[in-house]
């Protein structure tokens, strides 16, 4: 069972004598620091999750590294898939939020996407798949967020751990096996994992994150502790942690990039 340290680590915060606490993480990281804050820590939280789930800020810095490799990846994976005629499912991260799923699937001109918003049916899956081999195009590449769960069904879970969130994988894996199961194309599964966590960030990370530790930095010089930065644009504007972390921020299924993905004759899963 985990141990609570908390009361240690503000303890430690006190004893150096620290003016406050910049949190940057996700909505879990954000969390704690919330936690922290209620305890007198004065604490001032800067969004950073490959996941843009956080509700207050259009987008956190990460998501678009995050999104950028998943691209290339999904890229990569068309010359091996047409050469082989097989259909590929690769599995990328978002957790319960399907943006790095949708805005890689689309820019990576995948056949199939499906997201933790759209509970997907397998049949009409293969369905989309099947009319790509009969017109001529006899491979399908096939993105799976890893909070991605069918019609009626559960999540795909690796892990459990006492005091953490539960550890998601092997939605692609389940897919591919459906696939092709029920069509008999050959077909592959693949998971991307922690390479979307690491390497280089792209341009507008870069600058993103730059400018939000700036506005964070100007909230210390203003004492306004107790808030996240967002960026709401064109503006970074502070939010109160308490309503940063309120609401998971998922696909709207009216989003301009899932009518877009429809208009371009991308299986949703529905």
């Amino acid at each position: 069972m985990a141990t609570d340290v908390s009361d240690t680590v503000v303890a430690r915060i006190r004893e150096l004598g620290a003016d406050g606490l910049i949190a940057i993480g996700g909505d879990g990281s954000l969390r704690i620091a919330q936690k922290f804050a209620d305890k007198g820590v004065k604490v001032i939280g800067v969004p950073k999750t490959i996941d843009n789930d956080l509700s207050a800020t259009q987008v956190t810095f990460g998501f678009d590294s995050a999104v950028s490799v998943a691209t290339e990846a999904i890229d990569r994976l068309h010359s091996t898939a047409e050469a082989h005629e097989r259909v590929m499912v690769v599995e990328v991260m978002g957790r319960y939020a399907g943006w790095i799923a949708l805005n890689s699937g689309v820019s990576g001109t995948a056949n199939v996407v499906l997201i933790p918003e759209i509970e997907y049916d397998i049949e009409k899956v293969c369905a989309a798949i099947t009319h790509r081999y009969e017109t001529g195009r006899t491979f399908a590449i096939v993105v799976v967020a890893e909070g991605a769960k069918p019609k009626g069904g559960k999540l795909s879970i690796k892990g459990v751990e006492v005091g953490r969130e539960v550890r998601l994988g092997g939605a692609a894996e389940q897919v591919a096996a459906q696939i092709q199961a029920r069509t008999g194309f050959e077909t592959r599964s693949l998971v991307l994992g922690h390479l979307q966590r690491g390497g280089g960030p792209t341009t507008f990370d870069r600058l993103l994150a730059l400018r939000f530790g700036c506005a964070a930095a100007r909230l210390v010089e203003q004492g306004k502790w107790g808030h996240m930065i967002a960026w709401q644009p064109p503006n970074m504007v502070a939010v109160p942690i308490k309503e940063a972390i309120a609401t998971m921020k998922s696909v709207p299924l009216d989003h301009d990039t899932v009518l877009a993905a429809r208009d371009l004759g991308i299986c949703l899963g529905d």
